[in-house]
């Protein structure tokens, strides 16, 4: 018979509205930490906004417009608005993590918390990792796609065709992107997790494969532009993922048998 007991049996019983209470504190250090990184990025929003669109201009040549239009008064002071926000949320991504677990780490068994906390630090990790597949392998890849439907008329062509990019649009595709393929990074905590408590193993999900092949290109052309450089793009990593989580609970699989077996 074990012994021992959980380390917050020994704390008092906290009532519902203490728990209420610190669950505002933590959602207010989240807001505040986000308006903070909201209006340090908007500071620097110039150099964010070029960062963004450098993609697009590294795959823009001589004949092309090389620029983006907006076509309000207030489109363009809303879209940096936007993009100022946007580069908040995603550098302050791990202080809401860090809060979230702050709030729940003091319910938690020693060994619940030393099983949690890898996936915590993996979350933002694999976030950043999204993005920067989206910026780095497919943006690269699929603008100079797009811009070569491009055509300077003349023969069969009565009028020129020719890209006059809206910056609020341009910005909001790039950006939507990112956090797509960030969260979509999130498979391996999320099966990872499912097959610690026991909702999925990796038999089950090995059996799945081909179901999984098949949602992963109908999710993949959801979330990307419609051509099929994106659509792969991000259809590998996240069945590379897939197969990561496999071995993952395959890893953890006899420590929860054993654990089974004990009771």
């Amino acid at each position: 018979m074990n012994n021992s007991t959980p380390e917050f049996a020994s704390q008092p019983h906290k009532p519902i509205t203490s728990h209420l209470l610190e669950l505002r504190s933590r959602l207010l250090w989240v807001m505040s930490a986000m308006v903070l990184g909201t209006a340090i990025c908007f500071v620097f929003v110039d150099e964010i906004y070029g960062f963004l669109v450098q993609p697009l201009a590294d795959s823009m040549n001589e004949n092309d417009t090389n620029r983006l239009i907006y076509t309000g008064l207030t489109e363009a002071f809303f879209t940096y608005l936007k993009v100022a926000f946007f580069a908040g949320i995603f550098l302050t991504f791990p202080v809401l993590l860090m809060q979230i677990w702050i709030f729940v780490a003091p319910g938690l068994y020693s060994n619940e918390r030393k099983v949690l906390l890898p996936f915590l630090v993996a979350t933002p990790l694999l976030f950043f990792a999204g993005g920067a597949c989206v910026y780095y392998l497919v943006l690269p890849m699929a603008w100079p796609f797009f811009l070569s439907f491009q055509n300077a008329g003349g023969g069969n062509m009565a009028l020129p065709i020719q890209l006059e990019a809206r910056v609020s649009e341009y910005l909001s595709l790039i950006m939507t992107m990112i956090f797509a393929f960030g969260l979509c990074f999130q498979l391996p905590v999320l099966l990872t997790l499912l097959g610690r408590v026991g909702f999925v193993s990796a038999a089950f999900l090995a059996s799945k494969r081909k179901y999984a092949v098949i949602i992963t290109f109908i999710i993949a052309a959801c979330l990307t532009p419609p051509d099929i450089i994106s659509q792969v793009m991000l259809a590998v990593p996240i069945l590379a993922l897939y197969e990561i989580s496999i071995i993952l609970i395959k890893l953890t699989a006899p420590k929860n048998d054993a654990n089974t077996k004990s009771k």
